[in-house]
C-alpha cells in the first residue's frame, strides 16, 4: 500500500510542475540562455579555461548543472510550503504512507524536473558552443546525485518554513549564492589561493566540477574526490530528511 501511495504521490508531484510548465521548465532554460549570451559574449575571446576548451564550451555545463540543482531544490520546497499554507497537507498526513513513500516520492520528483530542466539546457544552449562527451557517466552520476542530494535539502526547508518569505530567504541567502559561487562561470584554478581554498568548502564546487568533467575528461580536483564528498553529502542529507519526516517535524504541530 505504501509502495502503491508513494508512486501516486511521485505522479501528483509530476504533474503539479509539469502543468504550469512554462514557469517551471521553459523559465529557467530561459534564464540559462541569457546568461550564456551575455557571459559568452563578454568573455568568449578573453578566457580559455582549459586548453583547447573555449569559454562558451566551459560555460554550458556549469549553467546545465547550475539549473538542475535549484530547480531541484525548487520542487520539493515550493510544493511542501504550499500545502503547509493553503491547507492540504491534511490529506497527505490521514494516509498510511510512511516516511521513507514521502520521501520517494517528493525526492523522485524533484530529480525529474531537475534533470528535465537540465536537458532542456543542454539541448538549447549546445548549438551556441561545441560540447564532447569525453566521460559521459560522470555526467550521468553527478547530475543524478546532485539533484536528489538538493531535492532532499528542499524537502528540509519546506518542512523547516513556515512562509514564504523564509523560503526565499533559505533560496537567497544559501541556495543561490552557494551556486553561484561553485565555479559555473570560472575556474576555481583562476582565483588566489585564498579563495581557491574558500571554494573547496563548497559541496557544490565538486557537484559542478564532477559533472563538467564528463564533458572535458579535465577537472579542477579529482572526479573521484568529489564523488566521495557529494556522495556523502548526499548521504548526510537524506538521513536528517528522512529523521525529520519520520518525527513529523512541523507537520503534525
Amino acid at each position: 500500500m505504501s509502495l502503491a501511495g508513494a508512486g501516486t504521490l511521485f505522479r501528483k508531484e509530476i504533474l503539479r510542475f509539469w502543468k504550469v510548465a512554462f514557469q517551471t521548465v521553459a523559465a529557467p532554460v530561459l534564464t540559462a540562455v541569457l546568461y550564456l549570451l551575455i557571459f559568452g559574449h563578454v568573455l568568449k575571446d578573453r578566457v580559455e579555461v582549459f586548453p583547447g576548451v573555449g569559454y562558451l564550451s566551459f560555460l554550458v555545463p556549469g549553467l546545465v548543472m547550475m539549473s538542475v540543482l535549484q530547480n531541484a531544490f525548487a520542487n520539493s520546497s515550493s510544493s511542501l510550503i504550499q500545502s503547509k499554507i493553503t491547507g492540504n497537507l491534511v490529506f497527505l498526513l490521514v494516509t498510511p504512507l510512511s516516511h521513507r513513500a514521502w520521501f520517494a516520492a517528493y525526492v523522485g520528483a524533484s530529480m525529474v524536473r531537475g534533470l528535465v530542466v537540465g536537458l532542456g539546457v543542454l539541448l538549447v544552449t549546445v548549438w551556441f558552443a561545441p560540447l564532447a562527451l569525453k566521460e559521459p557517466w560522470w555526467i550521468l552520476v553527478f547530475a543524478a546525485l546532485g539533484a536528489g542530494l538538493m531535492g532532499s535539502l528542499g524537502l528540509i526547508a519546506g518542512l523547516w518554513a513556515d512562509k514564504f518569505d523564509q523560503m526565499a530567504m533559505f533560496q537567497n541567502f544559501i541556495v543561490m549564492p552557494l551556486t553561484m559561487l561553485s565555479g559555473v562561470f570560472y575556474s576555481v584554478q583562476s582565483l588566489p589561493p585564498l579563495w581557491n581554498q574558500v571554494s573547496h568548502l563548497n559541496p557544490f564546487f565538486f557537484m559542478i566540477d564532477g559533472f563538467r568533467r564528463g564533458f572535458f575528461g579535465v577537472s579542477d580536483t579529482s572526479p573521484w574526490i568529489s564523488l566521495a564528498i557529494v556522495g556523502t553529502a548526499f548521504v548526510v542529507v537524506a538521513a536528517i530528511t528522512l529523521r525529520l519526516l519520520a518525527s513529523g517535524y512541523k507537520l503534525r504541530s
